[in-house]
């Protein structure tokens, strides 16, 4: 019998072949949106490694909506060959591929991490970021500004939009980010939302943009392919959002169609005090699925094999979702499978370095 974090998840009509997955990480490797070789590559090796789902990095759904001029897009239709491109891929090494839908509101404008976290100038192609109500992440990032009516509907339609693209593209799981203080968590927390109109104060006001965009990514969406939503559980700090809130969220977000929480926490805060250590953030996927009987993703700080089936087995969570583990070992999963004593998975091409026993990669569809 396959350990827990080895056996097969079906989610609707998506069976991934075990519970790993490859948590959405940024590269900042994009020009005006674009995937590149880069992208391919970097993909791809943790679908050879292994993983049972690979999600892409955080896809702007309008150009404003980018992080940063070097971030991922999905805002046309152009973008659309090379994400079919990696998609296939992964589905040639049998792992499912994901793409996360992100619009980073007041988070936008800004240089790559790499190059310091500085505003991006107007010569730089800089922009005016968006943002629930007039209020700055911190000094080093620009005043947004406010959202009107009009913008909220544009919004909702750019992530729908996003989602007929990502179809298009061949996509299996589609996620929303509504966390990390980008902006449907900006709308969530009543620390960046200070609107007194009907998307702001009552917390059933401050959920209504998160909401219309799940609906919409959802009428556009298959009905047999997954909705996933990624929330941070709490901001950590005193009169933010909560670990409550997102219990509730989740409950509702199951009412509208949403099969997955994916539970992260902070992001909304600069002065927010995370007290990170190994799988700080577990009891959110457990709390949320336990109470919200919705399925939940397990992310930050999961390393060992051991601590992932573990928390698979105590059903604290249907998936775990790597990050900079899957950075420093692309091939996490099948080492994984050898310290758990399950039979490999590795690519048929490096089957000679394999430890006796392995088995050889299957497709999807074998």
């Amino acid at each position: 019998m396959s350990t827990s974090l080895f056996s097969p998840l079906q989610i609707r009509g998506v069976t991934f072949a075990n519970r790993i997955g490859v948590s959405p990480m940024c590269q900042y490797s994009s020009v005006d949106g674009f995937a590149t070789d880069w992208h391919l590559v970097h993909l791809g090796a943790r679908a050879q490694g292994g993983a049972g789902l690979v999600m892409t990095e955080a896809s702007a759904v309008t150009a404003e909506g980018r992080i940063s001029s070097a971030d991922l897009g999905i805002w046309k239709d152009e973008h659309v060959p090379m994400l079919r491109r990696i998609a296939e891929f992964v589905h040639s090494q049998g792992a499912r591929a994901g793409i996360q839908l992100a619009h980073a509101g007041r988070k936008g404008s800004m240089s790559a991490p790499f190059h310091g976290e500085r505003l991006l100038s107007a010569g730089e192609g800089g922009w005016t970021p968006v943002a629930p109500s007039a209020i700055a992440f911190n000094e080093k990032y620009a005043v947004p500004a406010v959202l009107d009516k009009a913008g909220i509907d544009a919004v909702v339609e750019a992530f729908a939009a996003a989602a007929r693209r990502a179809l298009k593209a061949g996509f299996d799981v589609v996620e929303i980010h509504a966390a990390h203080g980008y902006l449907l968590h900006e709308f969530l927390s009543p620390l960046s939302n200070q609107r007194t109109d009907e998307y702001g104060g009552a917390f059933e006001n401050r959920a209504r943009l998160p909401l219309r965009v799940v609906d919409a990514v959802r009428a556009a969406w298959p009905e047999e392919r997954p909705l996933f939503v990624r929330i941070s559980a709490t901001d950590w700090v005193e009169d933010g959002w909560t670990i409550d809130d997102s219990v509730e969220l989740a409950k509702l977000l199951k009412r509208h169609g949403v099969d997955l929480v994916d539970c992260s926490s902070g992001g909304n805060v600069a002065q927010a005090k995370i007290p990170v250590a190994p799988g700080y953030q577990v009891s959110f996927a457990a709390r949320i699925k336990r109470e919200a009987g919705m399925a939940t993703a397990a992310v930050g700080m999961i390393t060992e094999p051991v601590q992932a089936n573990k928390i698979i087995e105590a059903g604290d969570a249907d998936v775990v979702l790597l990050a900079r583990e899957m950075l420093r070992d692309p091939y996490w999963a099948v080492h994984a499978a050898q310290a758990l004593s399950e039979p490999g998975s590795w690519p048929v091409q490096y089957l000679r370095a394999a430890p006796a026993g392995a088995g050889e990669r299957r497709g999807v569809g074998d």
